[in-house]
């Protein structure tokens, strides 16, 4: 799916990792690298770069609060699947260009995750949800 927004977008992925976390620990990292004492969902690292051939290689660390994607789903109001893949989404498209800092970035990068998540809930319809921590119950 990452991989397929990236080329939708027009850009060619080298490397992307993606790590899952803890509140805590993206709190950490959201005030030594950032210096923001607040908590967040998503903290992309871009180490993007344009090689010998002048072609854009996305290149990126991205770390994401699994604490976070729980309880913004239930504020959402959503599942937990379709949380996830607007965080993953919304990473991707920071490394393809998107803001979200100002108010007309923030209503574009959401009408692109709601693009991608569209698109990506037909081909991979989300089958299950959490029910309690680490358990997980089949529709």
């Amino acid at each position: 799916m990452l991989m397929e927004i990236a080329e939708k977008e027009k850009k060619m992925v080298e490397r992307v990792v993606y790590y899952f976390v803890s509140d805590d620990t993206l709190h950490s990292i959201n005030k030594k690298h950032l210096q923001h004492d607040t908590l967040t969902d998503i903290i992309t690292f871009d180490y993007s770069y344009v090689d010998a051939y002048n072609n854009a290689l996305l290149v990126s660390e991205i770390y994401v609060s699994i604490d976070r994607i729980k309880e913004n789903a239930q504020l959402f109001n959503t599942d937990f699947g379709t949380e996830l893949r607007r965080v993953l989404f919304h990473g991707i498209l920071h490394l393809c260009g998107y803001k979200d800092k100002k108010p007309a970035e923030k209503i574009t990068m959401r009408e692109k995750e709601d693009h991608y998540l569209t698109i990506f809930s037909n081909k991979f319809p989300v089958r299950s949800k959490i029910t309690k921590p680490g358990l997980l119950k089949k529709f």
